[in-house]
């Protein structure tokens, strides 16, 4: 068929046409922002789970809809060795572009200048520029190098603007897995502090299985400002109306057999569904989707993803790493004991400690408990039995 018809969509962030499977994150989200607006009680939300499950699509979701509420939305990806600081404040240029305009007034001329001292807190080469004048006018002082009460004074004069729309200000990161501890901990303390004030503010956090352990481990009362919610593989049912459901909005329809061979392929996984869907789609020739046209179609999608959803991580690994990785393969999906991986290798624990922390900083394992390890994207063991 018409590849240019194709309705699926495989890649990191993309909204697939048929968001299912994620209404109750969604739900959640509406209902924060309405208790928030009207000065209720809300938990901010984290959201984890492996790479590929929709956690990005998610918070652009939230970000799209919270801008059509007249909501202040900042939305950054954390970076691991990059200050969260520098993240969020750049975060901050394209809100303070659509509001720094001439004519506006003293709270959001206030915003603007509390926001240049924090940029100039981490970056005095670079300097915006909004053509407004800001002399006599209050604000500054984000710049004393303490995260929690720079950014917390930046929030502060965002949601006065906020308000006087009847909104309030959103903040989302992603990666939030790569904050560092120290700014995890000035993260927890500055949404502590906004709900104790009951600021018109909210954030959202999507990361990998290790962030709530990361975040109670930055804050002892981290699960107090947070709602968590873990972000997994879909139902049978679900991937079902993730491959029907997008093909007969445009007229196709996908046999029984087609349908479960390509669900089990995937093993629910979305990125998977999304890529074998798109690739089954270009191997039939009509409708209905054979399952003729769905075997054709996973041979293509596996040895897309082999040549670069997976590869890509692979080739990011040095030798001895990939050594750690064949090592955990042995697990299948996993997790994989560290003590058992230095057995396999012959080698000490001890010795062992860099690759490991190098795959967990490259993203490719993470620790979900002390002395075990597994991978962030499913079937990645499969794959490495591929390369053997």
């Amino acid at each position: 068929m018409d590849p240019r018809d194709n309705p699926y969509s495989p890649g990191a962030g993309r909204r697939p046409v048929a968001l299912i499977g994620r209404a109750a994150q969604m739900e959640a989200w509406d209902v924060m922002l309405t208790r928030i607006v009207q000065g209720r009680d809300a938990q901010s939300m984290v959201m984890y789970g492996l790479r590929g499950v929709g956690k990005t699509v998610l918070l652009t979701q939230f970000a799209l809809k919270t801008r059509s509420q007249g909501w202040i939305v900042a939305q950054t990806e954390a970076r691991r060795g990059m200050p969260l600081r520098e993240a969020v404040g750049e975060s901050l240029h394209g809100i303070l572009m659509e509001i720094a305009r001439p004519g506006v007034g003293k709270r959001i001329l206030k915003a603007v200048k509390t926001a240049l001292s924090f940029k100039a807190s981490y970056d005095s080469t670079g300097v915006w520029h909004f053509g407004l004048d800001l002399t006599g006018s209050e604000g500054g002082g984000a710049d004393t190098g303490a995260l929690e009460t720079d950014l917390g004074r930046v929030v502060m004069d965002l949601v006065a603007v906020a308000e006087e729309r009847g909104t309030g200000v959103a903040l989302l990161i992603d990666e939030a897995q790569d904050i560092s501890q120290e700014d995890l901990a000035a993260l927890c303390a500055l949404i502590h502090g906004a709900n104790q004030r009951q600021e018109r503010f909210v954030v959202a956090l999507a990361g990998l299985p290790s962030l709530p352990r990361q975040l109670s481990e930055a804050k002892s009362y981290a699960e107090r400002p947070f709602a968590f919610y873990e972000i997994g593989i879909l139902t049978r049912d679900e991937s079902i109306a993730v491959l029907a459901d997008p093909a007969e909005m445009v007229g196709v329809d996908w046999s029984e057999e087609a349908l479960d061979l390509v669900v089990d392929a995937a093993g629910d996984y979305p990125y998977f569904l999304q890529e074998f869907g798109q690739d089954t789609w270009n191997a039939a020739a009509s409708s209905p989707i054979t399952g003729t046209d769905a075997r054709v179609g996973i041979v293509r999608g596996t040895n897309a993803l082999d040549t670069g959803f997976f590869r890509i991580r692979w080739e990011r690994a040095s030798s001895a790493e990939r050594d750690y990785l064949r090592a955990m393969a042995q697990d299948g999906e996993g997790p994989s004991s560290s003590s058992q991986i230095a057995a396999r290798l012959k080698k000490k624990p001890s010795t062992l400690g860099p690759a490991r922390a190098n795959l967990i900083a490259k993203g490719l394992i993470y620790s979900p408990e002390y002395g075990v390890v597994a991978f962030t994207v499913p079937a990645m063991s499969s794959f490495i039995e591929r390369q053997e």
